[in-house]
């Protein structure tokens, strides 16, 4: 399945994959954004045993929790323009998609993480984020290494993290952390494992509920560890961990890509620990041109456009800037939400569903903000289309017409920089209503591993 691109009027029209959404979860309440709310700078007064992340005056002392490391900066001659990664959209604590420690959250216990980055480069770091954090977040300590296997490390890799030359940092309820870079070379397409120590008790811990991905757990400092054999326990979920970043090696000004939206994006139902997301696929076709570039990961399982969901994130209109625009060096995003919003809403007329009843005008205007803020930063936005939903445990006819006014609106209004016809690219020829068998992960939402290779086939590269 290729795509096909047609430029009219500025208009890129791209034929191409599907993304969909998740069942819906509960909420949380709105956390302190990197901008907007007080950002958080990390001092290193107390010496290298104890940096301290503290309110940010108007001059920076140390290491920035903000969007931009002091000493790391374009020009410093230290890495150069730092750039995305991996990366995955922070959620407050809450039970549900299978077991997780966000509720209880850590102490006296290592986590570590394995992530795989989009993109390559001589230097890294790491972004921890307490932004649904009730108290500040201590964090004893830090590294980074390449991944063996399972929780194992590559021998000679490791590398102790400091924060603003601190080997330990407090990141205030609210509050967004970087790392200062360290010296690692990285190939695009390479799996990273960060390791966390938390000595003091962390309370309910912000997380990313589903990784499609385990993380590990041991009693006790074992940042250092190279082996698997303390860590015991594992999880389908990342803890604390948000971002990493790399620098160094040859990137475009704005070649970021964000893909926003909800479980479709998340990567519901491919194959745990095997990096089969859409995103992953697409960042996998940049690598095959010899040209990797940031591919980013802003979805959250069970998100809406329009509703704040318990367990799902705040709505997209309000997590936009936060999980989109303040990456860095982000050029473009790729929008695909909506359904869960729909199907919801459908599902609360004969149920206690608390999703209110929503309108295609009321996603048309959540469309619209979306790419007023994209804009605003001189980010391009492509609108893609909702895919077939027939046979899901909450479509309705009423639903599905919905789905079709607003896919109408997305194709025709000229409103984005782009459409991606997911709807088109995954439907069933026999019923454009139903997702393709071969691209069904079963529930007739959710795309298999072969439909999230068929969406990222389907995007034309040159229109990114």
């Amino acid at each position: 399945m290729s795509g096909s691109i047609l430029r009219r009027s500025g208009i890129a029209l791209i034929s191409t994959a599907v993304l969909v959404a998740l069942p819906v979860l509960p909420f949380r309440p709105a956390g302190l954004g990197v901008q907007g709310a007080a950002a958080v700078t990390a001092s290193a007064a107390s010496g290298p045993e104890g940096a301290v992340a503290g309110q940010r005056t108007g001059q920076d002392q140390g290491h920035s929790a903000g969007r931009g490391t002091p000493g790391d900066r374009p020009g410093s001659g230290l890495g150069g323009r730092w750039r995305g990664g991996w990366a995955a959209s922070p959620q407050a604590p809450a039970s549900g998609n299978g077991q997780n420690w966000s509720e209880t959250g850590f102490v006296r216990q290592t986590v570590r993480q394995v992530v795989r980055v989009s993109t390559g480069g001589s230097r890294a770091r790491i972004e921890l984020s307490n932004r649904y954090g009730s108290t500040p977040l201590k964090v004893a300590g830090a590294s980074i290494a390449r991944t063996a296997r399972g929780a194992s490390v590559r021998p000679g890799s490791v590398r102790a993290l400091t924060f603003g030359h601190g080997r330990s940092a407090t990141i205030p309820a609210g509050g967004e952390l970087r790392s200062d870079g360290v010296g690692l070379t990285v190939g695009a397409l390479e799996s990273l494992t960060v390791t966390l120590y938390l000595d003091a008790p962390t309370g309910p811990a912000t997380f990313h509920a589903l990784a499609m991905a385990t993380s590990y757990r041991a009693a006790g400092d074992h940042r250092s560890d190279t082996g698997a054999a303390a860590f015991a326990e594992t999880s389908r979920s990342w803890y604390y961990l948000s971002g990493v970043e790399v620098s160094g090696g040859r990137a475009a000004h704005r070649d970021a890509v964000v893909t926003f939206g909800d479980s479709i994006t998340d990567g519901y139902g491919s194959t745990p620990d095997a990096n089969h997301r859409y995103p992953d696929a697409l960042a996998e076709r940049f690598a095959a041109t010899g040209r990797s570039r940031s591919v980013l990961n802003a979805g959250i399982s069970g998100n809406q456009l329009t509703n704040d969901t318990s367990g799902s994130g705040e709505k997209g209109v309000a997590r936009f800037r936060k999980d989109v625009l303040d990456e860095p060096n982000v050029g473009t995003v790729i929008v695909l939400e909506g359904i869960n919003d729909i199907g919801a809403s459908e599902r609360s007329i004969t149920s206690d569903s608390l999703t209110p009843e929503v309108s295609v005008r009321q996603l048309i205007a959540g469309q619209r903000e979306l790419i007023r803020q994209a804009h605003s930063r001189g980010v391009s936005v492509i609108g893609a289309t909702l895919t077939p939903f027939k046979g899901a445990s909450y479509y309705t006819e009423r639903g599905e017409a919905k789905r079709d006014a607003l896919n109408d609106w997305i194709r025709t209004s000229g409103e984005f920089d782009g459409v991606l016809d997911l709807d088109h690219a995954l439907s069933d020829p026999a019923d454009r209503h139903r997702i393709a068998a071969p691209y069904d992960v079963g529930d007739h939402l959710h795309p298999s591993d072969a439909g999230y290779r068929a969406m990222a086939a389907a995007v034309d590269l040159d229109a990114l």
